[in-house]
């Protein structure tokens, strides 16, 4: 088996890794029965951890139950993923899923110059009569964790490290700042972010340092929404002994005893549905919301957070996850107020 070196990374059979293409000729476009599938992964990498490595799973599940392959590529960075996309698509593939706000742009671009080929894009909003664009409700699920957040917080001062300053993690912050608020409104919230491009999602140490200053300030309880940055966040957490809370992938199993909980978004079951939609030859194009209600959003109880969340924790959360999915709580949504309650 050969591996070359080249400006995007593809996998066939074998793991994708950046900057390189593995793979036989015979094996580089899945063959045999079944739909050409294909996944773009964004700059944080499969491995990341947190969103990404969710998509993954949601792909590894689909492999499994079906026995067909699907073709997994990464785009080192932001501008990088139109080059992946196209070079997908001149390989005729049946669907592409993308993965990551980022590759919106890139992903309506290649959808117009390949009208017969569908495309998804998870957690991103593309136009185009043959994509479907999959949104999360994750200022649900922030609202609960933030719940948490306050009845577990002993200084009531609490953080959130966030990857770049853009309207989808000001949704996190959002939701997270009102279910603190509901449990207590004078409840000190610091926020702060990364940094501006694309690298914001790829910094541990710059996540670590940040919430090092948010502890110092008194802080106990950090909510790190940062992709693989965030890694620094909750290792930090551990080291000062104070709680966090991880995010799109159940993180709780990285530092029991640390974690408080994960936001989880189901990254893995949006990716493992669009892959099974396209083998029964089905597809619908437009936006699909997934929230509490649909199971695209919630909070993670485990054996790894059990010792740290208390029965009057648990019940509060599952009080205010009830009352959200009945409607009685409405929790806003930064990206359509324009602002955040105070």
């Amino acid at each position: 088996m050969k591996c070359k070196q080249l400006s995007l990374t593809i996998a066939a059979s074998c793991v994708a890794v950046a900057a390189a293409v593995c793979g036989t000729a015979g094996a580089a476009i899945p063959s045999g029965p079944g739909p050409k599938l294909a996944i773009v992964y964004d700059a944080g990498g499969k491995f990341d951890k947190s969103f990404n490595q969710s998509a993954a799973e949601g792909v590894a599940r689909f492999k499994k139950e079906t026995g067909i392959n699907v073709l997994e590529a990464q785009a080192n960075y932001d501008t990088q993923a139109e080059q992946v996309l196209r070079a997908l698509a001149r390989k005729k593939m049946d669907l592409i899923v993308s993965i990551g706000f980022s590759q919106t742009q890139p992903v309506q671009k290649i959808a117009a110059e390949y009208p017969k080929i569908h495309f998804v894009i998870v957690d991103g909003n593309a136009q185009g009569k043959n994509v479907n664009s999959v949104l999360f409700k994750e200022q649900e699920g922030s609202y609960l964790v933030g719940v948490a957040a306050a009845m577990a917080s002993k200084t009531k001062t609490i953080s959130f490290v966030g990857g770049m300053d853009i309207p989808l993690i000001r949704a996190f912050a959002c939701g997270y700042a009102q279910g603190a608020k509901a449990i207590v409104p004078k409840i000190q919230i610091m926020q702060n972010m990364v940094g501006t491009t694309g690298a914001a999602w790829n910094d541990p140490a710059k996540g670590g340092e940040l919430a090092r200053a948010q502890f110092d300030r008194g802080a106990d309880v950090v909510f790190a929404v940062a992709g693989g940055s965030g890694m620094g966040a909750l290792q930090m957490a551990k080291e000062k002994g104070k709680l966090a809370i991880g995010v799109d992938s159940n993180q709780n199993y990285l530092y029991p005893g640390t974690m408080l909980s994960s936001m989880v978004k189901r990254v893995d079951n949006a990716t493992y549905e669009a892959l099974v939609k396209a083998n029964q030859n089905q597809f619908t194009p437009g936006i699909t919301f997934e929230g509490l209600k649909e199971g695209g959003v919630d909070w993670a109880l485990d054996k790894y957070n059990r010792s740290v969340v208390t029965p009057e924790i648990e019940k509060r959360v599952l009080a205010a996850r009830e009352d959200i999915v009945s409607g009685k709580i409405k929790v806003v949504d930064y990206r359509t107020a324009g602002a955040c309650p105070q």
